[in-house]
């Protein structure tokens, strides 16, 4: 039987910062930052962790300050912008005859 996780706050943020031994400095959605280390599943599948990465933080209610990376959003694309498509010349136009 699992325990229920009653004791971890899980919330979002962005990583602003990368230290040794697979730590990263969080910017959490409510304006803290917090020292998160990357859990065993993300560790075990080799899932890279970059600066500005959206991720999901569970945190402890003992200890505000650290807090452990459960998971790695996917990256949002980028919208194209919107450029006007040329338009095709009429090979009528350009005879005069």
């Amino acid at each position: 039987m699992k325990k229920k996780n009653r004791k971890k706050w899980v919330v979002e943020g962005e990583v602003v910062e990368a230290h040794p031994n697979a730590m990263f400095r969080v910017q959490l959605d409510n304006g803290n930052q917090i020292l998160g280390s990357i859990s065993g599943k993300i560790r075990r599948k080799s899932i890279r962790i970059m600066l500005g990465d959206r991720v999901q933080v569970e945190i402890s209610r003992y200890d505000k300050t650290k807090g452990r990376i459960i998971f790695r959003f996917p990256p949002t694309p980028e919208p194209k912008p919107n450029t006007p498509e040329p338009k095709p010349k009429d090979s009528e136009d350009d005879s005069e005859g």
